[in-house]
């Protein structure tokens, strides 16, 4: 008679899985208490467990940031880029034809990491340039901003988000850019964004242009985005721009100066200066504003060229 053990039954990962669950919560303080209160509870589904959930947070089993945490991952494989992503008028982007100094400003004043470039059409990216690439380099008397490009990530729109962080982790990756079903430029996603889809906001190179338009430097200058509404502009500076043809400042900058505004171009409305610091080949992106003593409407004409 054999003296050998049975073999082990064959079990599958849906054995495991409460197991599994509940042995991975309990390494993390925050979670043993909704493992407790699961007990060998096993959810049929991923909508039961969303029930579960739940009602442990509002039993007070599970605080808000430990039940924003595993919302978060639930819905995570559901989202797509296209859910998170930087629209393509938001991005800050380099013209490979630029002069060397106007890169390093344009670096400074949007205090990025990385930059998709172009050539030519904005659609044309043929690269990324990192900040710290180029500064390294800037001691050297000639530098060829092509000889230090990156290969750009694209991705498509609906790519989901876990596959694209795998391949972040995979490709050591921090930002891809977005294209459409016809190769266009849609926007761009970047590692932080895809983690605050699990554990929310996380301070990064991109959100404070996101969530803030506009920046105080002093009490009378402030740097601000083209693209800040009106409304928003006029309540933050006290000021009465009309808003009845135009929605934001830079369309209405454009009206006024009756031209795409260009970097350096610079207009008096009242006792607000207005100054184009950076634009692109559409539209102006950044404008920094001055308040000055109210001048006569005759100053102000002859100011800005008797328009």
């Amino acid at each position: 008679m054999s003296t050998e053990p049975n073999p082990p039954s064959p079990t599958t990962d849906e054995d495991h899985r409460p197991s599994k669950l509940k042995g991975l919560l309990k390494r993390f303080p925050p979670f043993k208490r909704f493992s407790n209160y699961l007990g060998n509870a096993e959810p049929e589904d991923r909508q039961d467990l969303r029930d579960v959930i739940q009602n442990a947070h509002a039993k007070d089993i599970l605080d808000d940031e430990s039940y924003s945490i595993i919302a978060g991952t639930m819905s995570f494989a559901d989202k797509s880029v296209d859910d998170i992503q930087i629209s393509r008028s938001k991005m800050d982007m380099i013209n490979i034809e630029w002069p060397i100094q106007e890169i390093v400003d344009f670096m400074i004043d949007t205090a990025h990491s990385r930059f998709p470039v172009y050539k030519g059409e904005r659609d044309n990216i043929i690269g990324l340039l990192l900040a710290k690439d180029l500064l390294r380099k800037l001691i050297e008397p000639e530098v060829k901003i092509k000889s230090l490009l990156r290969p750009a990530h694209f991705v498509p729109e609906t790519k989901r988000l876990n596959q694209l962080l795998k391949e972040f982790k995979e490709t050591r990756s921090h930002l891809a850019l977005v294209i459409d079903e016809y190769g266009s430029i849609t926007g761009l996603v970047t590692m932080e964004d895809i983690l605050e889809e699990i554990v929310g906001d996380i301070e990064d190179e991109y959100d404070e242009e996101a969530e803030q338009t506009i920046f105080p430097e002093s009490d009378v200058a402030w740097r601000v985005m083209a693209f800040t509404p009106i409304e928003d502009f006029n309540e933050a500076l006290n000021a009465n721009i009309p808003d009845d043809e135009h929605d934001t400042i830079g369309g209405w900058l454009a009206s006024e100066l009756d031209q795409i505004p260009k970097r350096g171009d610079s207009y008096k409305y009242a006792d607000l200066r207005f100054y184009v610091l950076r634009a692109d080949e559409k539209r102006a992106q950044w404008l920094h504003v001055r308040r000055s003593p109210i001048a006569s409407d005759a100053e102000t004409k002859k100011d800005n060229g008797n328009k």
